[in-house]
């Protein structure tokens, strides 16, 4: 199968294919325009997001209305203590009639995968994910099997509870190209909610609004939004400050880099635009690389935040001209 071509959908194009799914999407996530509008350029740059929020603000429904409106095979996984790595990669049963072990494909295989409540699976589950999430493919018992082209994770986290949970290690938040949170909505919004609500979810009522060429090829067109060269040393600048900031043990990675690069441009075609702005870099800095930072513990007890770091860092990085 040959990959699609960036050249076949436009500008205009693709930014109308993005109000489209957001569109629809809004019809289940009421007042959540600015989220949606970054988990798009997350799934359209190829990245992954970890959605952390209080119970019920909507992380799982947000998850299930992407995969209905891109016409996406979903799966979820609950992340359970007891829940195997094998669990979720697949694993190799005997068939006895054939005489031979067979390999069932586990809920990664999927397009969509929602992990639902990722930190409450123990730190080897959890890792199952590293190789699926940066290489797209799963080595299972000597053998690697590429996932699909189309493949995005969301994973959940509730940073209220800490009981029988397992904090996500340095090495796997840095696999997620952003960190993303739902928040509350307003009063009349909520009351819009219950409104909805009255008769049905309206997960029930949405359908698809574009398909996985459309999607594959708005991807593709993504990669070929230009990015100024003085823009990726202005990116490289912020990045680079975070590793030497006096408040923080870890700064972020080269991946965090690549991470703000890829978004950049997927915010970018959304917009209209041919080319990167700064201000699409200034729109995503704290939710990609905030939540790569490690605080030194007086800092924290200090009351500093990794979000009011990244903050001051772009307010003081020179922008170009």
């Amino acid at each position: 199968m040959n990959a699609p071509s960036p050249d076949t959908l436009s500008t205009s194009d693709a930014r109308a294919l993005f109000a489209r799914i957001a569109g629809n999407i809004e019809k289940v996530m009421r007042g959540q325009s600015a989220t949606v509008r970054k988990l798009l350029a997350a799934f359209a740059s190829g990245g992954h997001v970890l959605l952390e929020d209080t119970p019920g603000t909507g992380k799982t429904t947000l998850a299930k209305a992407l995969a209905a409106s891109v016409g996406a095979q979903f799966t979820r996984v609950q992340f359970t203590p007891d829940l195997l790595p094998s669990d979720v990669l697949g694993v190799s049963v005997f068939n006895q009639k054939e005489q031979v072990f067979e390999f069932r494909a586990g809920p990664v295989f999927t397009n969509i995968l929602l992990a639902d409540e990722i930190n409450r699976a123990s730190p080897r589950t959890q890792s199952a994910l590293l190789e699926v999430m940066a290489e797209q493919q799963v080595s299972v018992e000597g053998r690697t099997r590429p996932l699909d082209g189309l493949f995005f994770v969301v994973a959940t986290q509730n940073p209220v509870e800490f009981r029988g949970t397992y904090p996500l290690p340095e090495a796997q938040m840095d696999r997620f190209a952003m960190r993303l949170s739902l928040g509350y909505v307003d009063a009349d919004t909520e009351v819009a909610v219950l409104e909805a609500q009255d008769r049905g979810h309206p997960l029930a009522s949405i359908g698809a609004v574009a398909s996985r060429d459309e999607v594959l090829t708005l991807m593709a067109r993504v990669r070929a939004v230009r990015l100024a060269n003085e823009l990726r040393h202005y990116i490289v600048e912020i990045v680079r400050r975070t590793r030497s900031a006096p408040q923080v043990l870890l700064g972020c990675g080269p991946r965090a880099s690549l991470a703000l690069a890829h978004l950049a441009k997927a915010l970018a075609l959304f917009d209209g635009s041919e080319f990167v702005r700064p201000e699409h870099v200034q729109e995503l800095a704290e939710t990609v690389l905030a939540h790569r930072l490690v605080l030194d513990p007086q800092a924290r007890f200090a009351g500093a935040s990794a979000a009011a770091l990244i903050a001051d860092i772009v307010r003081e990085t020179k922008v170009p001209a």
